[in-house]
């Protein structure tokens, strides 16, 4: 004979709630919330970095406006043909600086600075940035996930 204790539901319960709560949410690489998609503002969750797609404007060199805070630092990077211009080496910036990474590639791809776990989806052609306060100091791999190309290497000091 089976006798089933009064409490002992509840840790099944409990499990099967928590196990459709991670299916239903899902995971994997495309879930990644540091990667900005262009269409999307940024959220409230990280207020110094933001990922965005800028508008092309009319002047060669962008300025500050009012939505575009003045940044330290501008890095650019093209990629055509899968070959990285400036070629890939490394860019050294001061600990605190507002930095702008800004990536136009020929191919969708998609951008990701590790160590800070940022990212942007670059759609082909158009330019695509992530801004962010580099708060951390070290060595940090710039790079395309889909083309894995190595953009350069942020040294942060």
């Amino acid at each position: 004979m089976f006798v089933r204790a009064p409490g002992s539901r509840v840790p099944a319960v409990l499990a099967s709630g928590v196990l459709a709560a991670l299916l239903a949410t899902g995971c994997g690489q495309g879930d990644d919330p540091s990667v900005a998609d262009p269409s999307a503002s940024p959220t409230a969750a990280a207020p110094p970095t933001t990922a965005t797609t800028p508008a092309p404007s009319a002047s060669p060199t962008p300025g500050a406006t009012a939505s575009t805070p003045a940044v330290d630092r501008e890095i650019t990077v093209t990629i055509a043909k899968r070959r990285v211009n400036p070629p890939t080496g490394r860019v050294t910036v001061s600990k605190g600086q507002l930095v702008r990474i800004t990536v136009t590639s020929d191919v969708p791809d998609e951008l990701h600075l590790h160590g800070y776990d940022l990212g942007a989806r670059l759609p082909a052609g158009a330019p695509a940035s992530v801004e962010f306060r580099a708060d951390k100091t070290g060595l940090f791999e710039v790079e395309t996930h889909e083309t894995e190309l190595v953009l350069f290497q942020l040294v942060v000091r």
